[in-house]
C-alpha cells in the first residue's frame, strides 16, 4: 500500500502535538502555531492542582508503622500489614487520580506540543511505581518537578527531578549514608551504607549517557557527594512532621572530604557539593549530545539523523541548556518535517490522540490507568530507570495491535451514533488520509466500526 505523504499541518498536529481535535482549525502556519504554544502552556492545570498531598499519605503510613512497633511482637506484624494495606490503597487512589489529571491536561491543553515535552521529560527522568511510596508520589513528581521547568533551563529541570521525593525514594537515595559520616559512626552496627543507584542513573541516563568517559570510580565518588540528600519526614526522626514531600539535607549522613569526579575536584561543603557536580553535568557536551539524540529520535525517527543531533546539541550548548531554544531548533529542523510517518505511536500517545480525535476534553469515567495497563504501557511504571522505549519495535507487535483494536472499539462505541468517521478522518489527518484507509472507512458495516477502524488504521497509528 502506497504511503500517503503527510502535510505540514498533519505533522504539526500529530507528530509535534498530541493529535488533532475535530473542532480545531487547521494551522495555516504550522511552525508558528507550535512556537505560539510557549505562551499558552498551563503549568498547573486544575486536575493536578487538586491532587491530595502524597507526602501526607506516606507520612501517615510511616507513623502507623512506627506506632505498631510499640505493640506486642505477635500483634505488630499483623498491624503493620494492615497499615501497609491502608497506605497502599490510599497511594493507588492517588495514583489513579493523578493519571486522570494527566489525561485531562493532555486532552484539554491549548499547548499540545509543550504538553508532549512534559511527557518526554517525565520519561527521561522517569520514576517507576514499583513500591507504595513512589506510587503515591508519581503524580506530584510530574506536577512539581517536570511541569514548572519544561520551558526553563535543563539545569533547573535536572535539579528539581533529582531532589524530588519520588526520585530519592525510587532510587534508594533517601537512606544512603557516607561510610565515614557522623551518622555511620553513631550507628556502625546497623549501617545502611552507601547507595550508588541515583548517582549511576544520573550519569548514565539523565545527563552524560553511556560510553561518555566516566568510570565506576566516578560513580562512587558522585554517590559520596550525594550522601545526605533525603526526604523530609521519612525515617524514625520524621514521625510527627507535617508532611514527607520535601527535599531535605542531613549533614550527619554526608561523606566528608573533597570528591574527584571526571578529573575535577569538588571541595564544597554539604548539599552544595553534589549540586555543583550536577551543574557541571548539565553543562557538559556529553549531556548535550545525549539529550539531543533522544529528542531527535522522538521527532525524526527511530534512527536519529546525525545532522539533526549535532544541531540540537549545538543549540543546547550555545543557550546553556535553555529548553525553549532547543525546542525552536527542533521545529526548525527539516528532518522533523519529513512527509512520511516517522514514528509509531506508543500506547500512551495513541490513547491520547484517539480521545482527542473523538472530541473528548476530559477522561470522564474512563479508567485510563487500567486502559494503559491493558495496552502494555502503565503510566509512570516503566519497570526500569531507563524509561519506556521510544522505538516502533517495542510497540508494533501483533498482540499489542490486537489490544489496540479491542480498546478502539470500546472508545468508539459512545460516538457511533453521532460521529461520521468519513467526515472526521480528513480533519484529524488533514491532506494526509490515504485512499486505502478512506475506502475501508466508507465501507465499514457501521459508524462505530468505521470509527474504530480509523483509530487503528496505519495512518492513525503513526505520526
Amino acid at each position: 500500500m502506497a504511503i500517503q505523504p503527510l502535510s505540514p499541518a498533519a505533522i504539526a498536529l500529530n507528530r509535534f502535538g498530541l493529535g488533532a481535535r475535530p473542532g480545531d482549525a487547521i494551522p495555516p502556519d504550522p511552525r508558528r502555531w507550535l512556537l505560539d504554544q510557549f505562551a499558552r502552556f498551563d503549568v498547573r492545570p486544575a486536575g493536578f492542582a487538586s491532587l491530595d498531598d502524597a507526602g501526607e499519605v506516606v507520612r501517615r503510613y510511616r507513623e502507623e508503622r512506627l506506632a505498631k512497633r510499640q505493640l506486642a511482637k505477635a500483634d505488630a506484624a499483623t498491624d503493620a500489614k494492615e497499615a501497609f494495606k491502608g497506605m497502599r490503597q490510599d497511594g493507588q487512589a492517588l495514583y489513579r487520580a493523578a493519571v486522570q489529571a494527566r489525561t485531562d491536561s493532555a486532552l484539554a491543553t491549548q499547548a499540545p506540543f509543550v504538553e508532549r515535552m512534559v511527557h518526554f521529560w517525565s520519561n527521561h527522568f522517569c520514576v517507576s511505581t514499583d513500591n507504595a511510596p513512589v506510587t503515591a508520589f508519581a503524580g506530584a513528581f510530574e506536577r512539581d518537578a517536570i511541569r514548572p521547568h519544561v520551558l526553563g533551563r535543563f539545569s533547573d529541570l535536572l535539579l528539581a527531578a533529582e531532589q524530588h521525593p519520588a526520585m530519592l525514594v525510587y532510587l534508594n537515595q533517601a537512606q544512603s549514608i557516607g561510610p565515614d559520616s557522623a551518622a555511620a559512626a553513631r550507628n556502625a552496627e546497623r549501617r545502611r551504607g552507601l547507595n550508588e543507584n541515583l548517582a549511576r542513573e544520573i550519569m548514565e541516563l539523565h545527563t552524560l549517557g553511556v560510553r561518555s568517559g566516566y568510570t565506576q570510580a566516578d560513580v562512587t565518588e558522585f554517590a559520596r557527594a550525594l550522601t545526605g540528600w533525603t526526604v523530609d519526614g521519612l525515617g524514625p526522626r520524621g514521625a510527627g512532621m507535617a508532611s514527607a514531600d520535601q527535599f531535605a539535607f542531613r549533614p550527619a549522613r554526608h561523606e566528608p572530604g573533597t570528591r574527584t569526579i571526571l578529573g575535577k575536584h569538588y571541595a564544597q561543603d554539604g548539599e552544595a557539593q553534589a549540586r555543583a557536580v550536577l551543574m557541571d553535568f548539565a553543562a557538559s557536551p556529553a549531556t548535550a549530545h545525549h539529550v539531543a539524540t533522544k529528542l531527535a529520535r522522538h521527532f525524526a525517527g527511530d534512527d536519529p539523523p546525525p545532522a539533526m543531533v549535532a544541531r540540537l546539541a549545538d543549540s543546547f550548548i550555545a543557550s546553556n541548556g535553555d529548553l525553549p531554544t532547543v525546542y525552536r531548533a527542533i521545529i526548525a529542523s527539516p528532518e522533523a518535517w519529513v512527509a512520511v510517518p516517522a514514528k509509531f505511536k506508543t500506547p500512551w500517545e495513541w490513547t491520547i490522540s484517539a480521545l482527542r480525535g473523538l472530541g473528548r476534553t476530559d477522561a470522564g469515567d474512563l479508567p485510563i490507568a487500567g486502559l494503559q495497563t491493558q495496552l502494555g504501557q502503565r503510566v509512570w511504571k516503566p519497570g526500569s530507570p531507563a524509561g519506556w522505549d521510544d522505538v516502533a519495535a517495542s510497540w508494533a507487535g501483533p498482540d499489542a495491535l490486537l489490544r489496540r483494536v479491542e480498546i478502539a472499539q470500546r472508545l468508539a462505541a459512545p460516538f457511533g451514533a453521532v460521529v461520521d468517521a468519513r467526515l472526521l478522518a480528513p480533519k484529524l489527518m488533514p491532506a494526509s488520509l490515504s485512499m486505502a484507509t478512506a475506502d475501508q472507512i466508507a465501507h465499514s458495516e457501521s459508524h462505530t466500526s468505521a470509527l474504530a477502524l480509523m483509530l487503528v488504521s496505519p495512518d492513525f497509528l503513526r505520526r
